[in-house]
């Protein structure tokens, strides 16, 4: 028998286990009777704290969108330089896919939706902070002289997330998520090129 845990605890528990069954299953096909047996729960327990299964979703963006922001800050932070500050950003968004290959069906599944809901709108917060964040270390290396003087920034910027999202698809398509580690730095290091304006 589970032991009764506190509300927000509880629903940490139900968001980690849908993210973990969107691993291996359309989030569309994935019931709150799922959701309860993967935390060892009645489906009954989950509708005390989530009122629908979009709720679930809601809150599943929310954690994607605290997590994700969390590591791309930390890294951009703990970087010598805006360049450093931007390999360590791809490597930590490769990572946070790696390790919950759950987050991109989530995202992938809201976007193809064509009403909007409060998901899709955690997913376009997500987006805009991130690019937000990208921006901003864009813009030291430029002031730092870093990158090439004429490098459109807003195409920079929408380049670095299309790269990342090429290797996801990728990753998906082929089912192993863990290649995306040593794709990235290939990848990467052309981008790091394109910005410098080196041929």
């Amino acid at each position: 028998m589970q032991t009764r845990l506190p509300t927000a605890e509880r629903q940490a528990e139900f968001v980690a286990a849908a993210v973990r069954l969107a691993g291996d299953a359309s989030p569309a096909l994935i019931t709150t009777g799922d959701i309860a047996a993967a935390v060892g729960v009645t489906q009954g327990a989950v509708f005390k704290h989530f009122p629908t299964k979009d709720a679930i979703w809601v809150a599943a963006m929310r954690w994607v969108r605290e997590q994700l922001l969390q590591a791309l800050e930390a890294a951009a932070g703990t970087s010598a330089t805006p360049l450093d500050a931007l390999a360590g950003m791809f490597r930590a968004h490769v990572d946070f896919v790696v390790e919950h290959p759950g987050v991109p069906r989530f995202i992938f599944h809201e976007l193809q939706r064509p009403a909007d809901s409060p998901a899709k709108a955690e997913v376009r917060a997500v987006l805009q902070e991130y690019r937000k964040l990208l921006l901003g270390v864009i813009d030291h290396a430029l002031e730092r002289k870093l990158v090439a003087a004429d490098l459109d920034r807003e195409a920079a910027a929408t380049a670095f997330v299309g790269l990342i999202q090429g290797l996801v698809m990728q990753a998906m398509l082929t089912g192993r998520p863990g290649a995306m580690r040593r794709q990235a730095e290939q990848v990467f290091a052309l981008y790091l090129r394109g910005l410098r304006g080196t041929r």
